[in-house]
């Protein structure tokens, strides 16, 4: 063989290695992945969730509980309300926002120590973005928590997602809104979520 060739030979052996090298790190490999199972999973939540009455061990946000069952490798089972959306506490990100502490302060009230039933929306995903359940939970007075809270003025009707009660929710937002319930007596437009400034501009105009 001669030495030009073997040369040639090389170099296309290190333009296989260099090009499987960027693939494997590349977004196009991350597309061919297989995806999460999400009908095998919704099957799963629904099986073992839906319906059914799990006590509160820990409140972690108004809009976010934890529920004494475990899920994949925690000793508990995260649940993220469907349809709502709290002001933050936790989030590093924005820090707390204005009634953050009080809607938290409420969730807690209401349901910490207590048994809740799960629903799980039909139809739609039973997990969020981070993993979390998504669910709607039923209180020992046969009320909805998610529904309290918007209707109460703790938290906003979330318009990012649909869900089976989105039109209700939003229905519930605007009378807490005209009747200036909890935060909506004093929420300036900087106060909001990002997302809702971006969807409803002059929503605290109206």
């Amino acid at each position: 063989m001669s030495r030009r060739r073997r040369a040639g030979i090389i170099v296309l052996c290190l333009l296989a290695v260099v090009l499987f090298v960027w693939l494997d790190h590349s977004p196009i490999k991350h597309k061919w992945q297989p995806q999460p199972k999400t009908e095998e999973q919704a099957a799963h939540d629904f099986q073992k969730y839906h319906a059914k009455t799990f006590a509160v061990v820990k409140v972690v946000d108004g809009d976010t509980i934890d529920i004494d069952i475990p899920d994949v490798n925690d000793s508990y089972t995260r649940i993220r309300l469907w349809g709502v959306d709290t002001p933050e506490t936790k989030n590093p990100n924005v820090g707390v926002m204005y009634f953050g502490p009080e809607a938290a302060e409420f969730a807690t009230k209401l349901v910490l120590g207590k048994p809740v039933a799960v629903y799980l929306d039909e139809g739609n995903n039973t997990r969020g973005k981070y993993g979390r359940l998504l669910a709607y939970v039923q209180l020992p007075d046969e009320r909805f928590l998610n529904e309290v809270l918007v209707s109460e003025g703790f938290a906003y009707a979330d318009l990012r997602f649909r869900h089976s009660f989105y039109n209700r929710y939003k229905q519930l937002e605007a009378s807490a809104r005209s009747l200036k319930k909890g935060l909506w007596e004093k929420v300036t437009r900087e106060q909001l979520p990002e997302w809702l400034q971006r969807q409803k501009p002059n929503l605290l105009n109206k």
